[in-house]
This record gives structure tokens, C-alpha cells and sequence, in this order.
């Protein structure tokens, strides 16, 4: 066979492969008799569950950011084709695809290596505390177990079952009791069996369309090789070790600021106390409060005041996409510029903000 008959045949089966969602979709679900709880406990403890499989994310959030956050725009603005293959949460792989090549994520212990197929080069990081998001994040199943972590049996109710990666998915839709959240509701369908999400949807209030959309296309759930998670670097490929992952861990690490264990009156999160920037709040109601350097501020600050809908003023600049708030603060010689994030609304990144240019800058 031809390298081009070859590509056809990939091609064609591909071209089938996307449309199998739309005709699974269209097949009859099994409806389930487990109730809202019972379903979310599945979720809660599905983090040891193996799996394989292939899914993609579709993100609607056009962020206004500059370069250092390029991958941000990508992983939010764009639609992601993941391959992956989950051992447990310390052994997993999972590769983005893309029309040129792909770029390949491999996870064990507390290092993670990025393979970047066009470029020929692998990269090894330490697991940071603090980092941002990364295309393993919009895997249904950890999304969808993400947001559901801290649910209550109170905000969950059933929603019908739909037909996912040729699986019976029974529904289920969160509404957050806390009213400073800026999202209306998460939809997550389940693989009852394994409680694996298969299926994830995240609105903001106010609308009726999908911020974010992850879903399987295929699902094996059983435990991959040891071969499938690891990574044998290509004869004369660069190999190279870097100590921060990105902007969100070298402002951890290294920023002159530290965030306050209580900040527009939500706590801290236990599991993040250590640091320069702080995480608060719970389940789908997050705040993230980060102190930056002036080369980041600067032209960031720029983006944002260009930005169509941005409002200004003492607290700083606002913009709102989608669920997704955003506020830095001013900055000058005697006061650190902070970037507060987060999916709530703006009086709570305001306050956040007055609170936060309040702390002094260390020297240093």
C-alpha cells in the first residue's frame, strides 16, 4: 500500500471516527435508577479507576491575555483532540493531536515530561504546587471530577442519560449553593459502572451556551501497560530539565508578595497554604489571586484596557469571559501589581483586589 492510500484509509477512518459521536448520540440511552448522590459518590471516588481512551474539548472562552499566557488561549479558545492512557494519577499520558503532529504529556511520580513532536525536543518539570491549566486538565474525567469534588448532595439533581462513547451515561447537573459564583450549573454523564465522567458541560450564568465541552469518542476502561505511559527519547532529540513549568509556579516560588490565608472572606485552601499565590474557596466557587512581575504586568495591563467591555477603575482593569473574571490591580514602585482570577463575580474580585494592594512589597 502507498503512502497515499495509506494516509486515505487514516483519513477515512477518521472522518468516521467524528462522526460516530453524533450517530451514538442519536441511539436510545438506558435510563438509570441510581439517585443524584449515588451518582456523585461514584464520581468522587472513580480517582483510581484505569482507562484509555480518546476525547475532545471544545472551549469557548476567548481570553484577552498576552504571550505568556499563550497556551491558556489555545486550551480555552480552541478544540483539543486528546489521546490518553491513565494508569492512576501518578502514571498517566496523554497526547494532543493536532493536523502537523502532536505534543505528548507523560506523568509519573512527581515529574512530568513534555514531548513536543514537531520540534524534536522533551522537556522534564518538577510537579508544581501552583501551575497553569494544561490539556490533561480538559479530560472529561478529570474536569468532570474536578468540579464535582467538593458537591454537596444538595446542589446535584439527575438530568437523562445520553448515549457517550457507546455507553448508557446517566446525567447529572450541579448548581452551586454559593451565590458569588459565576457559574449557573455543570452537566457531568457517567459511566455508572466505573463512575468515570464521560461528558462535561460548564455554563455561565445567563447563558445557554457551553463555556467548556469535554467528551469521550472512546472509552477502555482497564488498565493500560507500563509501555503505553513511558517514554523513550528519539535518537538525537534535545532533552532539556527546566525548575518552573510556567508563569502562574515561577510567581509562587518566586514573587515578592504573599497571598493572605483569607481574602474577600473565603478562605484559603487547605491543600495550596504554602506560597506566594492563593487559592480560595470551594467547589465551582474559585478565586486565585497571583502577584506579578512588572514585564508581565505591563503589557498584560495593555491587553486588557484594549479589550472590548473592559472596565476600569481604582481597583483596576475587569474583564468577564464568559464565567471567567479577571482583574489586575495597579502597580508602581512601591506596589506589586496583582492578577485576582477566578469564577466569581466582580464585587468579589473588587474586594479581593483592596485587600490584596494593601500588602507591602518586600524588598528583594
Amino acid at each position: 500500500m502507498t503512502a497515499v492510500r495509506r494516509w486515505l484509509v487514516v483519513g477515512l477512518g477518521l472522518a468516521v471516527l467524528l462522526a460516530l459521536p453524533s450517530v451514538l448520540g442519536a441511539l436510545p440511552a438506558a435510563q438509570s435508577e441510581l439517585s443524584a448522590a449515588e451518582l456523585l459518590e461514584r464520581v468522587q471516588e472513580s480517582g483510581d479507576v484505569s482507562y484509555s481512551g480518546y476525547a475532545e474539548a471544545v472551549g469557548g472562552l476567548q481570553l484577552p491575555v498576552t504571550q505568556d499566557f499563550t497556551d491558556l488561549v489555545d486550551l480555552f479558545g480552541d478544540r483539543s483532540r486528546l489521546r490518553v492512557w491513565w494508569r492512576t494519577a501518578e502514571d498517566w499520558r496523554v497526547d494532543t493531536l493536532s493536523a502537523t503532529g502532536e505534543t505528548d504529556l507523560f506523568h509519573r511520580g512527581g515529574d512530568t515530561l513534555m514531548w513536543e513532536y514537531e520540534d524534536d525536543r522533551a522537556t522534564l518539570t518538577r510537579e508544581p504546587d501552583i501551575r497553569l491549566p494544561r490539556t490533561a486538565d480538559l479530560l472529561p474525567t478529570e474536569l468532570g471530577r474536578r468540579l464535582l469534588s467538593e458537591a454537596t448532595a444538595e446542589e446535584v439533581t439527575r438530568i437523562p442519560a445520553i448515549r457517550v462513547a457507546g455507553r448508557d451515561a446517566p446525567g447529572l447537573r450541579l448548581r452551586p449553593a454559593d451565590r458569588r459564583t459565576t457559574v449557573d450549573r455543570v452537566e457531568v454523564w457517567v459511566d455508572p459502572q466505573s463512575g468515570l465522567p464521560l461528558r462535561v458541560q460548564v455554563y455561565g450564568a445567563g447563558s445557554d451556551t457551553a463555556a467548556l465541552t469535554a467528551t469521550f469518542l472512546e472509552l477502555t476502561v482497564a488498565e493500560p501497560s507500563e509501555a503505553d505511559t513511558s517514554f523513550i527519547a528519539p535518537p538525537g532529540s534535545e532533552f532539556r530539565f527546566e525548575d518552573v513549568v510556567d508563569v502562574a509556579a515561577a510567581a509562587n516560588e518566586f514573587a515578592p508578595a504573599v497571598a493572605p490565608n483569607r481574602l474577600a472572606g473565603l478562605d484559603r485552601r487547605d491543600d495550596l497554604r504554602q506560597g506566594a499565590v492563593g487559592a480560595y474557596g470551594r467547589g465551582v466557587t474559585l478565586l486565585v489571586a497571583a502577584p506579578i512581575w512588572d514585564d508581565i504586568s505591563r503589557p498584560l495591563r495593555d491587553q486588557l484596557e484594549g479589550t472590548p467591555g473592559a472596565q476600569i477603575d481604582d481597583s483596576g482593569v475587569y474583564v468577564s469571559v464568559g464565567p471567567l473574571g479577571l482583574l489586575l490591580t495597579p502597580g508602581s514602585r512601591s506596589q506589586r501589581s496583582w492578577l485576582v482570577a477566578g469564577t466569581v463575580d466582580r464585587q468579589t474580585l473588587a474586594e479581593a483586589a483592596s485587600e490584596l494592594v494593601q500588602i507591602p512589597v518586600e524588598d528583594g
